[in-house]
């Protein structure tokens, strides 16, 4: 009876998740009430998942992923990177997916996507391609890369963390890295020559709006620091940044550059570029973004926000160019650049005569723009705190960071402690601030594992693992021992369509261990090729990675499984393949 009740609730469970009317988190929490609530497990069995140390490294990352975002670590190089990949859309597709699956082999697979997808749609429109060329490969090889190791994705850290729960030795951090890094490698070739030939080409009508990609004209002073002295305008460090140079204002004379232009100290400098690029601009070295007058002293620093700010018909500054206007002593607001569309301006931002549907990206203090939002000439369409490169700050989350891996890899210092020092420390020095780490950790998950990881514990007090081996022995053991390990493969690539890839493993991993034990074969072996299994699943969107990129890449579901079907096929065959050469059955 036992056993039926928890088969049942795993089915019930599976169907809750599919259906998504009820949050991972809540079915979880449902299914520890029932379950101890019918004596299957007792409290302390219940909550034992909660108080694992893979619970700390997972919240740990979250923080650490966060810091990186916040101090433009990861946004920095995103950028660097673009600028150095040309114009050559294969190359550029080879970028989108090697760095960032190199980069989810340490961060949280979502983040890596979500972090790259807006620069990638931006790099798309200036190469006029369409972005679905490049976002769905973006989505697998993170996914791909959180193979590599033990951090890599949610799912490793959870299936090591039941190993140990079960008795069994917890992976180590790059025990599996081998394997990882092939599977990655297989599937970013996929990607470079079956896959690209089945991308489809969407338009990309529409993306300026949605992704809020404007072009603002802005003023940009050349100091006596500046990298761009001595470079020739038309193909300057601007210029690969997305800039275009409109005119030079050289000793009072303005003048438009040609070929042969070179930018001087003290050049002012009247560009057209769009917003994100303009936002990093202002903290690189040597140049000085120059708004219609000085910036004050009181605007340096502090509650410093940016938005965009809308020129309506009811508007008196209408007809009046900014200056005239006197914006910062009138609005106690700087405005740093003008978009008009349809229209490229060629005029000082000073000079700007004002009209209706104009622009203006303004910078003020937070108390300044909530007043300004009560001005009914006036609206207040986008505010927003931009992330900048804070070099120390950054520098600093990225050591910690790599001093944890380093330090829990070869064995100084349990993982989990590692980790959680180095999100205290990147607290500390305020890389990252108290409140908005506790905002980051994603609980749910942290929830759906440690809930899970109890599910597990069910199942055995009941002996429906040993049920469901049977079952499953009995069926295919006529096959052999890699046909068995086949059908674990295939059940949890099956079950991580409707749940999420760690729940879906560890709903297989008592199973498998259990049927592993009963044929006398290696239980690690069962585990790797299911941890592994439940990351390669690509025939759907309904991965995380996958519906960041579903959208903005306007892509179908029969792309998805017209694509991800013959590479997820492709990467379970190297699965049964490698993992009994690794560790043998």
């Amino acid at each position: 009876m036992e056993i039926a009740l928890v088969l049942f609730l795993l089915l019930a469970a599976i169907a809750l998740f599919a259906s998504e009317k009820l949050s991972v988190d809540i079915v979880t929490l449902i299914l520890l009430i029932v379950l101890t609530s019918t004596q299957i497990i007792s409290p302390e069995e219940a909550f034992a998942g909660f108080s694992s140390d893979f619970i700390i490294i997972l919240a740990s990352i979250f923080v650490l992923s966060a810091a990186l975002e916040d101090t433009g670590v990861l946004d920095f190089l995103v950028n660097w990177l673009m600028r150095h990949t040309g114009h050559k859309p294969l190359t550029l597709l080879l970028f989108i997916m090697v760095i960032p699956g190199l980069v989810s082999a340490f961060m949280n697979n979502t983040t890596v996507t979500a972090l790259f997808v807006t620069p990638i749609v931006g790099v798309a429109k200036k190469m006029k391609t369409s972005s679905s060329k490049y976002l769905m490969p973006l989505a697998y090889a993170s996914i791909l890369g959180g193979t590599c190791t033990l951090i890599g994705t949610s799912t490793n850290v959870a299936v090591s963390g039941y190993m140990a729960k079960a008795g069994y030795e917890p992976f180590g951090f790059f025990e599996f890295s081998g394997i990882g890094l092939i599977i990655f490698a297989v599937g970013v070739l996929y990607m470079m020559t079956i896959g690209r030939r089945m991308l489809p080409e969407t338009s990309s009508q529409g993306l300026t709006t949605k992704y809020n990609i404007k072009t603002y004209l802005t003023e940009i002073l050349v100091q006596e620091d500046s990298p761009l002295i001595g470079q020739i305008a038309f193909t300057s460090d601007l210029s690969k940044m997305g800039f275009r140079i409109l005119n030079i204002i050289r000793n009072k004379e303005n003048f438009l550059p040609d070929y042969r232009t070179r930018i001087r100290t003290n050049d002012v400098l009247l560009v057209e570029g769009e917003m994100d690029d303009l936002i990093k601009v202002k903290e690189t070295k040597g140049i000085k973004i120059l708004a219609d007058v000085i910036v004050e002293d009181d605007l340096v620093g502090g509650d410093i926000r940016l938005a965009e700010i809308l020129i309506t018909g009811k508007s008196d500054l209408l007809k009046h160019t900014i200056r005239q206007v006197e914006f910062l002593r009138r609005f106690g607001l700087v405005v740093l650049a003008v978009s008009r569309q349809g229209e490229t301006i060629r005029t000082k931002i000073g000079d700007v005569q004002l009209q209706l549907g104009d622009l203006l990206l303004v910078q003020g203090s937070g108390e300044r723009l909530e007043y300004l939002k009560m001005n009914q000439h006036l609206a207040v369409l986008d505010e927003f705190k931009p992330i900048l490169f804070k070099e120390r700050k950054g520098l600093l989350t990225l050591g910690f960071f790599i001093l944890a891996i380093i330090l829990g890899s070869v064995g100084i210092l349990p993982l989990s402690i590692c980790f959680l020092g180095a999100a205290v420390l990147s607290v500390l020095f305020k890389c990252i601030s108290t409140d908005r780490a506790y905002q980051v950790i994603d609980w749910r998950l942290l929830i759906l594992i440690g809930g899970m990881t109890a599910f597990g514990m069910a199942m055995e007090n009941t002996g429906a693992d040993k049920f469901l081996a049977d079952f499953i022995v009995h069926l295919l053991q006529p096959f052999g021992l890699l046909v068995i390990l086949a059908g674990f493969v295939m059940l949890t690539v099956f079950l991580t369509q409707p749940m999420s890839n760690a729940a879906a493993a560890l709903v297989v991993l008592p199973v498998a261990l259990q049927t592993a034990i009963q044929l006398d074969a290696n239980p690690r072996t069962f585990a790797i090729a299911i941890m592994l299994s439940a990351s390669v699943s690509l025939i759907t969107p309904f991965e995380p990675s996958c519906i960041l990129v579903y959208g903005p890449g306007k892509y179908t579901f029969r792309d998805f499984l017209k694509i991800g079907s013959g590479l997820t096929l492709l990467l379970i065959a190297i699965i049964l393949f490698l993992v009994p050469m690794f560790w043998p059955l």
